[in-house]
């Protein structure tokens, strides 16, 4: 009987055999063989060095709605070498279906398993869920996904990273030439990338962290200031907290009118952290208190503007913000968690206007 402790059982008769004292345990796609790579980890941490999770989900529920999933039990049961053929298709993309060697492929692959015991691993698949395994991690953590990959969603391998304590989250592209081998082998140590990558894990094209700020108490420190007063301090903050971000990486938005804030995206959580500190510095030197909040999304961008439902929970984060204080949702904690060289206090989950569910939040604390 094919079960989850059958399959750790298999893997451990290989090491043993192999004599293998300590291995990095690398994962590239499949929910069974990432719920070995799981439980070798937690279970032999004095052997597991590292982990490398490609593309990885927690449970098939994760992925009800592509193709994968689509591709059900009941072909599985009816035309087991036809199942074969369209998961084939899926995971290869449908243009290979042209491709007289990819066809052969597809067809071998169907009499590789036996039918009843493919589709006892397809009902062990089911049901499968990590959620108890994924905090119970202790090594360096790499999670790696291609960027135009359809399966599983970027944010499905995102929340894999973020339940994982320490874990890096790397998207790359073949077009630029990174490779999850590359990858892996700069992550152990073995190597370094062939392409000039950044050091710091980036988001997925389309998305961006983004980063609000908010003078404190505006209205009251004019009155108290002086309007002329009050607008050269702002401006000036205003400069040094563009340079701050431009510094950091990021990129502030010009076309957005935020009244007393600056909305500006960064290409990572690390250097937006980074900006943000830089900005709370700025502020802390002058008589200009700030709200500070990130978050990380997709968005729009147009005629140097950025729209999005990302855009608006950053904005929602910074109005949480105590001043002098830098709060980021649940998605940037879990993207710089490794990175950031910062700690995370927890604030729990926050009822935001105009957001259908809670955001977990955090505040940005001191050196790691």
């Amino acid at each position: 009987m094919v079960s989850a402790a059958t399959l750790l059982m298999d893997a451990e008769a290989v090491i043993a055999a192999a004599k293998i004292d300590h291995f990095a345990a690398i994962n590239l796609g499949n929910l069974l063989s990432l719920s070995v790579a799981l439980q070798l980890a937690t279970e032999r941490q004095e052997q597991v060095t590292h982990l490398v999770l490609w593309s990885p989900y927690q449970r098939m529920n994760d992925v009800a709605d592509t193709q994968y999933a689509k591709v059900g039990r009941a072909l599985a049961e009816a035309d087991w070498p036809s199942y074969v053929a369209a998961i084939f298709l899926v995971l290869f993309g449908f243009d290979a279906a042209a491709n007289p060697e990819f066809v052969e492929m597809a067809k071998a692959a169907g009499a590789w398993a036996d039918p009843a015991v493919g589709l006892l691993y397809r009902r062990l698949e089911e049901a499968t869920d990590l959620g108890d395994l994924l905090p119970r991690v202790t090594q360096p953590t790499l999670v790696v996904r291609e960027e135009n990959h359809s399966f599983p969603s970027v944010r499905v391998s995102q929340r894999i990273a973020a339940q994982i304590p320490g874990a890096q989250f790397r998207q790359y592209s073949h077009a630029r030439g990174d490779h999850t081998a590359d990858l892996a082998l700069a992550f152990l140590g073995l190597s370094t990338p062939t392409t000039s990558a950044p050091s710091v894990p980036s988001v997925p094209a389309g998305m961006a962290v983004v980063l609000f700020t908010d003078i404190v108490s505006s209205t009251e420190l004019t009155e108290r200031m002086g309007d002329v007063a009050f607008r050269d301090a702002s401006r000036a903050l205003d400069a040094g907290l563009r340079a701050a971000i431009r510094d950091s990486g990021g990129a502030a938005i010009d076309g957005k009118l935020l009244g007393d804030g600056v909305l500006a995206t960064f290409p990572s959580a690390a250097q937006a952290i980074d900006g943000a500190r830089r900005c709370l510095a700025l502020s802390a030197a002058s008589e200009l208190g700030l709200h500070i909040g990130l978050h990380a999304g997709d968005v729009i961008r147009e005629d140097n503007n950025v729209y999005g439902g990302a855009v608006n929970i950053a904005s929602r984060i910074c109005g949480l913000s105590a001043p002098g204080e830098i709060l980021v949702s649940d998605v940037v904690r879990g993207m710089a968690r490794s990175s950031a060289g910062v700690q995370f206090e927890d604030r729990g989950e926050q009822e935001m206007k105009g957001v259908g569910e809670p955001v977990r939040v955090f505040a940005v604390r001191g050196k790691a």
